[in-house]
């Protein structure tokens, strides 16, 4: 199972497209949940929020911009590896003040997609994009390129 935690809902019609479509995709080869947490603008109870929707068991990847930055293979590898001994990966999007530093210590990897900021809803999309193409990757299906 793939979980992405994140913060604040989408109002634009055009990413919730892009988002659905993405989901729609993904979940032919893993089970995927969306968790849409209240966007507070206080880090602390972000973090309470943050840390009651992961499991003991997940890996966590924290999305943030000090993390590491992997290619689409990389990141295929990471995900297929980790499915090895995990049940469940679990990606956290932080809101626009990021993400507290005890949700980066829970997480089993830090992962940056690049130094510029984007949109929340955006960046969902992007990160979609990338599992799901992830998946492509893993099973050997045209679409990387």
């Amino acid at each position: 199972m793939i979980k992405i935690i994140c913060l604040g809902k989408i109002k634009e019609a055009y990413l919730n497209g892009l988002i659905d479509d993405y989901q729609k995709r993904i979940n032919k080869y893993h089970k995927l949940s969306i968790i849409e947490l209240k966007d507070t603008d206080n880090l602390s109870e972000e973090k309470e929020a943050i840390l009651k929707n992961i499991d003991s068991r997940d890996y966590v990847i924290a999305c943030t911009l000090e993390g590491n930055m992997l290619n689409s293979l990389e990141l295929a590898e990471l995900i297929d590896k980790t499915f090895i001994t995990n049940p469940t990966i679990t990606f956290v999007i932080g809101s626009s003040t990021g993400i507290h530093e005890d949700v980066k210590r829970r997480a089993n990897y830090l992962l940056s997609f690049s130094k510029l900021t984007y949109p929340h809803g955006l960046f969902r999309g992007i990160l979609l994009e990338q599992i799901y193409r992830s998946c492509k990757i893993n099973n050997h299906e045209s679409y990387h390129k």
